[in-house]
């Protein structure tokens, strides 16, 4: 089967934490404070890579990760970056974030690398720490945690034209006439399985891409056999060569056929079923009636309705040249900007961690909490008043000090020490 879905887990890299530590050497008795910066974890990046067409790689491996930025050390040494993860996907990619659908990134048109996860920043060591009034800090910032999602990857064909119709209306043998594709082609319904690609090369006229669309069924919107697994691939075509069996040669009425083939495009995508479309009416060489041209009879039904028709046989080529100009002309008045979808989701907005740096010491019974945002907190907070005193508590919690207590094992009524400030915990 055709692999042009995949869902995996990706995670940036931890940034490294910041080291604690002092000098100590000889002749420097107090020496102070000299550790070094945590490094930055390594970033998550998608890439076009011209020569995939396929999302196969991600059929079975579906884990990939950036690694962590390395501690800091001693002696102000900086922790060594983590690597970067790049992941190799076709051109017309669609990147979602799985649990809402929203997009966060179309690798197609100019897009051919992007972070999607950056890594997180290395934590600052104790020697950034050093104040006036705390000149031997037990603190160092810990190293941004990883970003980590799980995304669902989704393969949308990059083509002008599609080629839309009920199965076994000859779409393929049609793309093998006119393009350089080499499609499977057979007498069965639903032998196109997956998206076949070709590129028409016209005599003095621009060439375009055309896709054969595997064949659609009523139902297809609502997901009906394979449905979803085929539409998605006509979102990016311009305009659409709507193929049809004139001759009947299985018992269908070829303008019923149209409109069910539209009522399915409407039902996915008002905005597809909008675009411009040429019937193909296929099949000729298989008319042997001497009554009504059934042909005439597409044309009576649809060219009132702006919608040209042309008689063609992909079998003799009949009609064929005259039908491709007619495409190419028409894809000259049409927006030739590429058809991409926009961010919706944004990763750096959605997953934000801030970790503050700061100790918590047990001595003779009193639990002493150190770091230089508490510090900071406190010289500006009016602990008197009972906002402001709600204010530092919310501050407390929301930063994960309250539950770092609790994980210490703090109990109602032990003594919590800031900074010359004391209080009695209580939940």
């Amino acid at each position: 089967m055709f692999a042009d879905r995949a869902k995996i887990y990706i995670r940036s890299g931890k940034g490294g934490d910041g080291h604690v530590s002092f000098r100590r050497e000889l002749y420097v008795p107090n020496g102070g404070p000299d550790g070094g910066d945590g490094g930055r974890g390594g970033d998550l990046i998608f890439e076009v890579d011209e020569g995939l067409n396929t999302l196969q790689d991600y059929r079975h491996k579906r884990k990939f990760v950036a690694t962590d930025g390395e501690p800091g050390g001693k002696k102000r040494c900086h922790g060594a970056d983590g690597n970067d993860r790049v992941l190799k996907v076709p051109e017309g990619t669609i990147i979602k974030e799985s649990t809402t659908g929203k997009i966060i990134a179309d690798m197609s048109g100019e897009n051919r690398r992007q972070i999607i996860l950056k890594g997180g920043r290395g934590g600052q060591g104790n020697m950034h720490y050093a104040t006036a009034t705390m000149q031997v800090p037990k603190y160092a910032q810990p190293g941004q945690p990883a970003k980590e999602l799980e995304v669902q990857l989704e393969l949308k064909v990059i083509a002008d034209v599609g080629l839309i119709g009920f199965p076994n209306v000859g779409k393929s043998t049609f793309l093998s006439r006119v393009t350089n594709a080499n499609p499977k082609i057979a007498n069965y319904h639903f032998t196109t399985l997956n998206p076949n690609l070709g590129v028409v090369d016209l005599n003095g006229a621009d060439g375009f891409v055309i896709a054969d669309i595997p064949g659609l069924i009523e139902g297809a919107s609502e997901g009906v056999g394979l449905g979803h697994e085929f539409l998605r691939h006509i979102e990016r075509t311009r305009m659409m060569i709507h193929v049809v069996d004139a001759a009947g040669s299985e018992g269908r009425d070829p303008i019923d056929d149209i409109y069910k083939i539209n009522k399915e495009l409407e039902a996915y995508n008002e905005d597809i079923a909008k675009r411009p479309q040429v019937i193909a009416a296929n099949k000729t060489d298989l008319i042997y009636s001497e009554d009504e041209d059934p042909v005439e009879k597409i044309r009576k039904e649809f060219e009132p309705q702006g919608i040209k028709v042309f008689a063609i046989s992909g079998v003799t080529g009949e009609g064929v040249s005259e039908l491709l100009y007619y495409v190419s002309e028409q894809l000259k008045k049409l927006d030739t900007k590429p058809i991409t979808f926009e961010q919706e989701f944004f990763p750096d907005d959605e997953l934000i961690y801030e970790d503050l740096p700061y100790t918590i010491e047990i001595e003779d019974g009193v639990y002493v909490v150190e770091g230089p945002k508490i510090e900071k907190m406190l010289g500006y907070t009016n602990l008197d008043s009972e906002k402001g005193f709600a204010f530092f508590q919310r501050f407390l919690k929301d930063s994960g000090i309250i539950k770092a207590l609790d994980e210490k094992g703090i109990q109602e009524g032990d003594t919590v020490k800031m900074y010359g400030w004391q209080f009695d915990y209580f939940k």
